[in-house]
């Protein structure tokens, strides 16, 4: 019989194989918990593709923030993600306030508004992928505060943008821009161009500054690994394909807004293996 959490995971399998794979590499003890967070974190990621307008998607999201806040309208029994996710909280007295934040995080998705500035766009990283993270953490140190929220503030930071700037071709087409204004003004970017699909020189300076604090964040994280018991690495391990897919983002000749910035599927798999348990060393 399919559970909730059979669901979850299959609901990670298809939308973020990357974290998929990585809780394959955790505790059998722990995998399910994981991957209800994970499911949970593409639901609210994806509610952009699935609705027509913002206030829809709005309202989705209102949902899960009501049924994390006990005032839901209804129940979860029919939402198996919610479900499995509810269930694991109460195993590991995960802080719903954190799994709140991660959805109202999400609002600005739904709306084309320019990100306002870099420390924005950090504290938004912070909130979605750091949060999650953490989160992680938690549960595979037992629903136990395990000291890692620097490092995994560093973490979520680097991870996000590099994934954003691997979803710029995609975003741009939809006159969708997480590329803070601070930076676009700094360096004379016409967001307009963009739009066009125009790789301007402006546009590669931006993303030049980017992938520099991408780097300084993964320094960071380096700083702060001492801080990160064993038994919570694998929440970090998808930061092992961060650098890969900064070199894929900066080789000469690539075209940020007409090109994807990929790794195959199969070294993806061996990168995440072959760093699993010394992940740090890896980044």
């Amino acid at each position: 019989m399919t559970t909730d959490f059979d669901h979850a995971a299959d609901v990670v399998r298809q939308y973020d194989k990357d974290r998929y794979l990585s809780a394959l590499l955790a505790p059998q003890t722990h995998r399910p918990a994981l991957l209800a967070l994970y499911a949970y974190n593409t639901e609210i990621a994806r509610v952009r593709e699935i609705v027509s307008e913002p206030l829809p998607g709005e309202v989705r999201l209102q949902w899960w923030r009501d049924l994390l806040e006990g005032t839901e309208h209804g129940t979860a029994a029919g939402n198996p993600v919610a479900s499995a996710l509810l269930q694991s909280i109460e195993t590991y007295k995960l802080p719903r306030r954190a799994l709140v934040a991660m959805a109202e995080a999400r609002i600005f998705d739904l709306y084309d508004d320019p990100m306002p500035s870099l420390n924005d766009l950090e504290g938004y990283a912070g909130e979605t992928v750091s949060g999650l993270i953490q989160l992680a953490c938690l549960v595979l140190n037992e629903g136990k505060d395990a000291g890692t929220a620097t490092a995994a503030g560093h973490a979520g930071v680097a991870y996000c943008l590099t994934g954003l700037m691997r979803a710029l071709p995609w975003h741009a087409s939809r006159r969708q821009l997480f590329l803070p204004r601070d930076v676009i003004e700094r360096h004379g970017l016409d967001p307009e161009s963009l739009f066009r699909g125009e790789t301007t020189p402006q546009l590669k300076a931006v993303l030049k500054e980017m992938r520099e604090h991408v780097r300084h964040h993964l320094g960071r994280v380096g700083d702060f690994a001492n801080q990160v018991p064993e038994k919570c690495q694998n929440a970090f391990l998808p930061l092992v394909l961060v650098k890969p897919f900064l070199t894929k983002l900066e080789a000469e000749g690539f075209d940020p807004l007409r090109q994807a910035a990929e790794i195959s599927q199969l070294r993806r798999q061996w990168l995440l293996w072959r760093a699993s348990g010394q992940i740090f060393k890896s980044l």
